[in-house]
């Protein structure tokens, strides 16, 4: 018997083994992916889109870029209409993407005499960058946008708007740039480890639990690597820290039906700006809509986002 049980511990560690072994390469695979996603390249189609928009709304459209504090060239779009409001919308893209993912939010605010900026975030579209850090670096990098806006427009106002990995990123800036008047973040994630559960799990249709259990190996595997190879540490990635620690005003917008990042994220920002001391609580609120899928909140219920949005942005100019 004692012969029988050696056997079998060593045939669990010896799987055991295996399995951390398997999560430890998958790991470095899924982390290198991340950190290099696909980079969706501006055309001259793209440049006629944004042209014919800003035409059509009586806006100036000007091709802008500023540097980042590693020297990283980033650039964007300047939207500025005849007749404006005094205030100006800076928005962010998803992962993958680039500034034309938010063109048609940069028209709906046109309308409404908004001065926006479409900038195209690090290692996406036209700007430079070897890796996305989905916040580590691009935070510092919205405060420039804002910094340029400042000096250049002279704004009443700037708010933010932003999708997905733009919502986080967005988000993440308020500890760096606490000068935004209002922000509305649709689909982010609530921390990048959070996201991370979720995405490992995706494939196997298991949800965040098994991320959080038999694939965690996996994910800490890609936080390792990325700490170790390129020096970067993705547990600051924490849109829900950032926004308990703000006292920006917050709208967060997540679909039902958002398979890519669950509506919990935007729940648990709530929730974790609901435990913060109310003196120092940002004023947050959460809109979901029942119909929409990641991101799908203006092409669910036009009317009601662009309500909501602009309102958001309107109530909150005075101050």
């Amino acid at each position: 018997m004692m012969k029988r049980a050696g056997s079998i511990v060593r045939r669990v560690v010896k799987y055991v083994a295996i399995w951390l072994v398997v999560c430890a390469i998958a790991g470095v695979v899924i982390g290198n992916w991340a950190l290099h996603p696909f980079r969706r390249a501006m055309t001259r189609a793209d440049a006629m889109r944004a042209l014919a928009i800003a035409e059509r709304n009586h806006a100036v459209l000007e091709d802008v870029q500023v540097t980042a504090d590693d020297g990283v060239t980033l650039r964007g779009w300047s939207m500025r209409p005849v007749q404006a409001n005094g205030d100006a919308v800076i928005l962010l893209h998803g992962v993958a993407d680039n500034r034309m993912g938010v063109l048609g939010y940069a028209d709906m605010l046109l309308r409404h005499g908004y001065a926006v900026v479409l900038p195209d975030a690090r290692r996406h579209g036209a700007s430079g960058g070897d890796i996305a850090t989905y916040g580590v670096k691009e935070a510092e990098d919205v405060r420039r946008w804002f910094d340029w806006i400042e000096k250049n427009n002279a704004p009443r106002c700037i708010d933010g708007l932003g999708e997905s990995m733009g919502a986080a990123l967005l988000l993440e800036s308020l500890r760096t740039t606490p000068g935004f008047c209002a922000v509305v973040a649709e689909c982010p994630f609530a921390s990048f480890r959070e996201a991370s559960y979720d995405r490992v799990a995706e494939p196997l249709a298991g949800g965040a639990w098994l991320g959080r259990t038999l694939l965690r190996p996996v994910v800490d595997a890609g936080f390792l690597y990325a700490r170790l190879r390129y020096g970067v540490d993705l547990e600051q990635d924490s849109p829900e820290d950032a926004v308990a620690g703000s006292r920006v005003p917050v709208l967060l917008i997540h679909g039902l039906l958002d398979r890519n990042l669950p509506p919990r994220h935007s729940e648990l920002i709530v929730k974790r700006s609901a435990g913060r001391v109310p003196a120092r609580s940002p004023v947050v609120e959460l809109w979901e809509p029942a119909d929409a899928g990641h991101t799908g909140a203006a092409g669910a219920e036009p009317g009601e986002y662009e309500r909501r949005v602009v309102g958001w942005f309107a109530s909150h100019s005075a101050s």
